[in-house]
């Protein structure tokens, strides 16, 4: 029988069944990560005001997740390279879900920081695991639309917060908002028993069985029947001489993992420090509690379009090229924000176009985090470089607010996302320097040997 590797099997089936079903099943775990994040934004304005916080404290109200999420991505990444992504994810999600429900009963914002911390830790393996799964269960040219696609699933999440934040909040207070915050919990047993495990990482770990088992299941999936393809002749790429943290920054890699850690950094503090603050930047602008939660709603749902844009543009152009336009059009639309003027629907059209270019800007990022690393540490590598990516937007809120409690102005409260934009933009150019598009999961890690 002929040698055969997973990036050959998985590319001759090209997109199929077994495809859409990580992407639906997998979606999942995305939109209640979005939303168990976003909730907060939207409770921010009443939970600081049934407590007297100051501005700064307000602020921090969305950066104790962040934190968990810094922790909780930093050891994700080393267990899911470990024991499995399924494993990882399952237990991710059951955490953050069951972290959600103290909080409804808070009575203090000590109290709130503290789960909100624990459920970060949980969040913070999703959005990496994801991120990983995806781009080892799709064919090579079809991977950065996946990967990408994969993170307008959080925007749902962040568009469902806001709907039901909308519904809710007026009505029975915040609190019913983080009781709904665990129902993820039942969606964490789904998954033991419908996600598979990534045949990438079961060959890499020596199970070539159950690797070769994995594939014939996707195969039998995609086409109704199996291939009886022998587990000797599977090529596996010959491992790095390096894996784990410290191979992110060995000489082969510390380029790389500087560029994405910048790149990542900025897009998260511009992203994280906007959505944390619009809903009460625009009630101090004079408008209702309603269309403050309108605006921040129609940016996230501009968002969910650049997300499901940026990875046909990515495989059009190239890694690259997509992220150096994608800060230059985050920048444009920080200044546009900053200075308009008009009425409501002046600012709605602006808030769209804001929420499309800085999300456009954060997930460019993503294929090219699982496509700079090697099966062995691809998963740490995504989910450090989201733990770093997150310290700017655990501090991005507090700077914001430290700003506008400086009294600032409005313009002021935008136009210094201008920084972080210009940063991403330049590492971008400077230490972005092999191109991924179009290569498979193998072929790369046969280059990284």
């Amino acid at each position: 029988m002929n040698n055969f590797s997973i990036s050959q099997v998985m590319d001759s089936l090209g997109v199929n069944k077994f495809t859409w079903k990580i992407f639906f099943l997998l979606g999942l775990a995305m939109v209640f990560d979005g939303y168990d994040y976003m909730i907060v934004s939207y409770t921010m304005p009443q939970i600081a005001a049934e407590w007297g916080l100051s501005a700064i404290a307000k602020g921090s109200l969305s950066s104790w997740s962040l934190i968990g999420l810094i922790l909780g991505g930093a050891l994700a990444g080393i267990i899911s390279d470990k024991i499995g992504r399924r494993k990882t994810l399952m237990f991710a999600i059951a955490m953050y879900s069951l972290m959600n429900i103290p909080i409804c009963f808070s009575n203090s914002f000590e109290m709130f920081a503290i789960f909100r911390v624990l459920a970060g830790i949980g969040l913070g393996a999703c959005i990496p695991v994801v991120t990983t799964t995806y781009s080892e269960s799709t064919p090579t040219k079809k991977r950065a639309i996946f990967i990408t696609f994969g993170m307008a699933w959080m925007i749902v999440g962040w568009v469902l917060a806001g709907l039901v934040a909308a519904a809710i909040v007026p009505v029975f207070g915040w609190r019913l908002c983080y009781l709904i915050g665990g129902i993820p919990l039942v969606y964490s047993i789904l998954l033991y028993f419908k996600m598979p495990e990534s045949a990438y990482w079961l060959a890499n770990k020596g199970y070539r069985e159950e690797a070769v088992k994995a594939l014939q299941n996707i195969e039998r999936i995609a086409t109704g029947k199996s291939t009886d393809w022998d587990p000797k002749a599977l090529i596996v790429p010959k491992p790095p001489k390096q894996s784990g943290p410290k191979a992110l920054f060995s000489k082969k890699y510390i380029r790389i993992t500087a560029g994405i850690w910048i790149m990542y950094f900025c897009g998260c503090f511009i992203v994280y420090g906007i959505n944390a603050w619009l809903p009460s930047l625009m009630l101090e602008k004079g408008l209702t509690l309603t269309s403050a939660y309108g605006l921040a709603i129609a940016q996230n749902a501009a968002a969910i379009i650049a997300n499901c844009s940026t990875g046909f543009v990515a495989e059009a152009v190239g890694r690259k090229k997509n992220l150096i336009i994608s800060f230059g059009v985050a920048a444009i639309s920080d200044i546009i924000m900053a200075t308009v003027g008009g009425g409501f629907g002046a600012i709605l059209a602006a808030c769209i176009f804001l929420g499309f270019a800085v999300n456009y800007s954060i997930t460019a990022v993503q294929p090219l985090m699982a496509e700079a690393y090697p099966t062995e540490f691809r998963n740490t590598g995504v989910s450090w470089c989201h733990a770093f990516g997150r310290i700017g937007g655990a501090c991005a809120p507090i700077v914001a607010g430290v700003i506008i409690e400086m009294g600032l102005g409005y313009a002021v409260s935008f136009l210094f996302y201008i920084i972080p934009a210009v940063l991403g933009l330049l590492a971008a150019v400077f230490l972005v320097k092999k191109e991924t598009k179009g290569k498979s999961l193998d072929e790369l890690a046969v280059g990284n040997s």
